[in-house]
């Protein structure tokens, strides 16, 4: 085929311009008409409510030869004292890891992962779940599991004490984001930090959470007549309500789950600044109350929220301006208590005052400016386009029936949503936006770094600062978490180590130890002379074949130096791996047992003693010692090898103890790792309390 010349492509492409014209082809995408979507009904699943209160919600789905289901059960974080609070997560897991009185949370995985199956629990503000998801071929072997778990949970001790070591860890790191610190004190200012839609974990509180909590709180709640069950999946809707039928109805009714009062004391309108210097960026957020789902003006705020984000926030603050790296913002619903009205930047620290009178220059906007017929049904477009997709799959219009149902909805109310979005006019949405939206009302909060600001916070208002540093539980409590034998076992052990008030008194100690390594090179002779300055201080010096190496960690710095190498920042692994060791170093967990978690475990045998196992977790890292229950003598301590040169279980045997100023330490121990012994130590020196010059613990200057 040849080549046209420049003059024949035009001609063709006038040609093609003409035929584009005669055929009706369009010149703007505004132009395009395009038919009404052509209308579809909805599958509903099948209601049956069982003569015990219990509402089953029957959907079948043959695509895949899978059945899928959730009890949804009514309580929740909601209905959790505050002096509690926390306790809904920490049942949450420990109710599928506790496992039933018949089978350990163990042995339920070992069966359940033979067949590809899950049962899992879970709880949110107002309910707590039990759902399945299993092969239609395994549902009736997996059934009676999910039953028995369901209404039979066993709250294993060590599986609540893992839960709540793990909440612990989350709360130590919820200060790290900024994001999260802004969602977090945002819903205390808009709620009130007395309510419970606002209140959040605290060390304190999950210390006083017990076995015997949440026992009583299933107890409480977890009665059929406050359950909706949903099940999507291959099966036979009569078969399968049958079976359901069999399952349930000889569960006796129990008491009826009362709405929570969800009272607070929202913060005042105002400027709320959180200070965090860690960070270059500027996270700001205005807010006040909401409004229930079932309001009357529900749709016409879903209008004004699409036009507030999409049409004003983003294009004006991010495109026009570029001051956002995120923007949005509109007036929140919940099913049955009021949501939070938020409007909310992220900037650079640099533009945050431009960023905030952008914002609420946007917010009085909605007020003053005029909303648009383009502005309204471009909104109104997005939102109907988008509902198809809240209900493309069987599974996903069950969970839309089974919310309906728990929060005592209209069967019929997302189907007469849209036609509830295209009734909104200009009118409703200008009358909503100033009926619901109070620039002048919202408390302002703003995280990040003041010094960095182009204007400061003062230029908008009074600022209160909010304190969000982590609330510590006092040295005199008991220990954070733990059961009475894991308590009692672990002041066995204090008693034999010379008692707590003798333990108190050790401000450091000086070790100088002969360690015997073996090495892929072969056996290594080790001398380390390490002082220990209680709770976080460390320097060990190691005389090596190949010269000698300091470490030192400190709160602030962990470096290290070797031979002519100078000195240079611990890799962070390595930092780590060192701080690791210290939290189960035994004299600091026997100082500062407020700080662990404290389980038994059972019984193993050593040598001719049966020896209690105890075990040990911080941080969600776990420890075990065995210890003589005759003497309080930890026999053998059992942790994750820590190294490049071992990875596993390390195992240290204690051979002989030492008393020194009253009190006993271990002066010669082996080490084994995955039940090989990999090396010796023995102690030379201790010393309890030695003289420490502050200098040795100073990075020196390069």
């Amino acid at each position: 085929m040849k080549t046209l010349t420049r003059h024949a492509a035009a001609a063709v492409l006038a040609i093609l311009a003409l035929a584009g014209q005669a055929f009706g082809q369009v010149r703007d995408y505004r132009d395009i008409k395009t038919p009404p979507l052509r209308g579809f009904t909805v599958p509903r699943p099948k209601r049956v409510a069982l003569p015990n209160g219990m509402v089953l919600l029957l959907m079948e789905d043959r695509e895949l030869p899978i059945i899928r289901g959730t009890a949804r059960i009514r309580g929740g974080a909601r209905d959790v004292a505050a002096d509690k609070t926390g306790l809904a997560g920490i049942l949450g897991q420990a109710w599928r890891t506790g496992g039933t009185a018949s089978r350990t949370g163990d042995q339920l995985d070992e069966f359940l992962e033979s067949r590809a199956a899950i049962v899992e629990t879970g709880a949110g503000d107002d309910s707590t779940t039990v759902s399945l998801n299993v092969l239609k071929n395994d549902f009736d072997a997996v059934l009676p599991i999910f039953l028995d778990l369901m209404r039979n949970p066993a709250f294993r001790q060590d599986k609540i004490d893992l839960a709540k070591t793990q909440a612990n860890a989350a709360i130590s790191r919820r200060n790290d984001e900024a994001g999260s610190i802004l969602g977090r004190e945002l819903n205390k200012l808009g709620y009130g930090p007395d309510s419970p839609y606002a209140r959040v974990p605290e060390y304190a509180t999950i210390a006083a959470i017990t076995r015997d909590d949440l026992v009583a709180f299933h107890k409480k709640f977890v009665h059929p007549n406050n359950v909706v069950f949903g099940i999507v999946g291959d099966f036979d809707t009569a078969a399968m309500e049958r079976k359901l039928r069999q399952a349930f109805s000889s569960w006796p009714r129990g008491g009826a789950a009362l709405a929570a009062v969800a009272e607070g004391t929202p913060a005042k309108p105002g400027v709320y600044f959180v200070a965090k210097d860690d960070v270059n960026q500027s996270n700001i957020a205005f807010v006040h109350g909401g409004i229930v789902r079932n309001s009357p003006d529900y749709a016409a705020l879903q209008v004004l929220n699409e036009i507030l984000g999409s049409e004003r926030l983003f294009p004006r603050i991010r495109t026009q301006q570029g001051l956002a790296y995120s923007v949005g913002g509109g007036v929140g619903s919940d099913w049955d208590h009021p949501g939070l009205f938020r409007a909310t930047v992220g900037t650079k620290s640099e533009t945050t005052a431009k960023a905030i009178e952008s914002l609420r220059t946007e917010l009085t906007n909605l007020h003053t400016q005029p909303f648009t017929a383009e502005e309204v049904n471009r909104a109104k477009e997005s939102i109907l386009n988008a509902h198809v997709f809240t209900m493309d799959s069987r599974a996903k219009i069950l969970n839309q029936v089974m919310n309906l149902e728990f929060h005592g909805y209209p069967a019929d109310w997302y189907q007469r949503y849209p036609e509830l979005v295209r009734k909104v006019t200009i009118k409703d949405v200008a009358r909503v936006a100033k009926k619901y939206v109070s620039p002048d009302k919202v408390a302002m909060l703003v995280v990040g770094k003041q010094a960095d600001f182009d204007k400061p916070l003062s230029t908008f208002g009074m600022v209160t600062p909010i304190d969000i540093t982590i609330p510590e539980i006092k040295s005199s409590a008991a220990p954070a978490v733990g059961n009475a034998g894991g308590q009692a076992l672990v002041q066995k052990v204090t008693e034999f180590a010379g008692g707590k008030a003798k333990l108190d008194a050790v401000k450091s100690v000086r070790y100088v130890q002969a360690v015997s390594r073996q090495t892929p090179q072969g056996p290594m002779d080790i001398e380390v002379d390490q002082l220990v300055v209680f709770p976080d201080r460390v320097r060990s010096t190691m005389k090596m074949p190949m010269g000698e190496m300091t470490m030192v960690i400190t709160p602030d710095a962990s470096f290290m130096a070797m031979g002519g190498m100078g000195v240079r920042d611990m890799p962070g692994s390595q930092r780590d791996s060192i701080r690791g060791e210290m939290k189960h170093d035994m004299l600091t967990i026997l100082k500062y047992p407020e700080r662990y978690t404290f389980g038994t475990g059972g019984t193993e045998k050593i040598g001719d003693v049966e020896a209690q196992v105890l075990e040990i977790s911080i941080d969600g890292d776990t420890a075990k010692w065995l210890v003589d229950p005759g003497t309080g003598k930890v026999l053998r301590n059992v942790a994750k090898a820590r190294g490049p040169m071992a990875q596993g279980d390390q195992v240290t045997e204690f051979t002989e103890w030492k008393s020194v100023n009253g009190i006993m330490f271990p002066s010669s121990s082996k080490i084994i790792v995955n039940g090989e012994q990999v090396g010796t130590s023995r102690s030379k020196t201790i010393e309890v309390n030695p003289a420490v010059d502050a200098k040795v613990f100073e990075k020196p200057a390069a």
